[in-house]
């Protein structure tokens, strides 16, 4: 799912940091319904779209 919103952050350590949580709050919720799914991420991208960075959500369990 594409979140066209997304947030605005100064550094792309930032942006990473704030997917982590944001991944470990979808993959509890995904425990509580059975079904959970590590294969998804997130892609960080500047405002013209361009890919910077991604985190896949099994990064988040560490």
């Amino acid at each position: 799912m594409e979140d066209r919103e997304g947030g605005d952050f100064d550094t792309v350590q930032a942006a990473l940091e704030e997917a982590r949580l944001a991944a470990r709050e979808i993959l509890a919720e995904d425990v509580r319904k059975g079904q959970l799914d590590e294969t998804r991420l997130f892609e960080i991208v500047d405002d013209q779209g361009e890919l910077l960075a991604h985190m896949p959500f099994s990064e988040a369990l560490k």
